[in-house]
């Protein structure tokens, strides 16, 4: 992000370098044509050009070389501030990022599994036809499940947003069940936006708006009380201009934007899949991590111990704080070794019920017996067992 940032000021330089150029160039030759106009029709006036007359044109003559000469000077040095803002380009973007990569990491089986990902990003995206595309030209077999959720989702999701509500009205039925258990708010933000729209049609569709609202609105009066009674004081405007009242805001495109959030969210979570491309959660999660693991990597091969010191091991050399919108799951640091867990070196549970790492297990062992760091008593080895988080 400070590169980005970085950039940016440069940016704004030059756009503030290129308002002021062109607000100092349309007055001096605004300037310069009112002067030669005036000059021309004192010329057309009379007969023979006087000496004063002759002095007087060199004069405006030598102002029009003067303001031109100044004008291109100002061009030659607006590329300056342009050429400025490459080289924060490539000070603040390093292209080079192999220090930070490993050759081979997509070969095989993970490029398979990269190209299913990538293919499901474009079906949430709603480009049906370049990730049929991407699994054709890849040759990896296309199952329906991959794809016909999607095509799904985003058929609703159009018809929202032409502002239609009845496929997802549709949907919402046929998952009733499942979406009241996960406590969704889909449903009645439907009938809230169905309900709404009857009254934005005017005093003629009032009685169809009350009827509409003793058949919907009834299974949602403990969990959205407030909020109904704030649609029925709407109700009130309809003979009127509602859009000109205190109920304007619901009358407004936030509502209508929420409604396509919530019912992805509610439809992602009912094919049990994340709110977010896994693509999109990893591309995100490598800009904020790439600077960090980038400079530290130069560090490390300045002192030549990047070799040993990270290539050999499947985890990060420094701790990165991502946010907490990357937190998905637990993570176990061994109070021993004051290690992350990895797969290669688990949490494990002793018999006592305490946690320990893999590594710090067998240094602490002699043989088969084991004295748990926290408890009394001799534990067995044997009796620890790995612990999934």
């Amino acid at each position: 992000m400070e590169g980005c940032d970085a950039v940016e000021r440069e940016l704004d330089k030059v756009s503030a370098k290129f308002g002021e150029i062109k607000e100092n160039f349309d007055r001096k030759i605004t300037e310069q044509v009112r002067f030669v106009n005036s000059l021309k029709e004192q010329l057309e006036s009379g007969g023979e050009i006087s000496e004063s007359e002759t002095s007087i044109l060199r004069d405006v003559l030598h102002k029009l070389h003067t303001s031109l000469g100044r004008i291109s000077s100002d061009h030659r040095n607006l590329h300056s501030t342009v050429s400025k803002v490459g080289k924060a380009i490539d000070r603040n973007f390093n292209p080079d990022l192999g220090p930070v990569s490993h050759n081979g990491i997509f070969a095989g089986e993970s490029a398979k599994k990269l190209t299913q990902v990538v293919t499901q990003h474009f079906y949430r995206q709603g480009m049906l036809n370049i990730g049929d595309k991407l699994y054709l030209e890849s040759g990896i077999t296309l199952e329906d499940k991959y794809k016909e959720p999607f095509v799904e989702l985003h058929r609703i999701l159009d018809s929202l947003k032409q502002r239609e509500l009845e496929p997802a009205l549709t949907w919402t039925n046929d998952n009733k069940e499942a979406l009241m258990t996960q406590g969704s708010t889909l449903e009645f933000k439907l009938h809230r936006l169905a309900f709404l729209n009857l009254i934005a049609k005017g005093s003629n569709f009032q009685s169809d708006a009350i009827i509409y609202a003793r058949n919907n609105f009834g299974n949602f009066l403990q969990r959205h009380e407030k909020e109904i009674q704030v649609l029925m004081g709407a109700l009130l405007f309809s003979s009127g201009n509602v859009a000109s009242s205190r109920y304007s805001h619901l009358f407004d495109n936030t509502l209508w934007d929420d409604i396509q959030k919530t019912f992805t969210r509610d439809a992602c979570s009912r094919m049990g899949l994340p709110v977010d491309s896994p693509l999109t959660v990893c591309f995100e999660a490598g800009c904020k991590a790439l600077p960090v693991i980038h400079n530290i990597s130069q560090v490390m091969q300045v002192k030549d111990r990047l070799n040993s010191t990270w290539v050999g091991k499947e985890q990060l050399p420094v701790e990165i704080d991502l946010g907490k919108e990357f937190h998905y799951h637990s993570v176990f640091a061994c109070p021993i070794l004051r290690q992350q867990s990895s797969e290669t070196n688990p949490p494990m549970r002793l018999s006592c019920g305490h946690l320990i790492s893999k590594d710090a297990l067998r240094q602490l062992a002699t043989g088969n017996k084991l004295k748990c760091p926290y408890c009394p008593g001799e534990k067995n080895v044997n009796d620890a067992r790995q612990i999934m988080f």
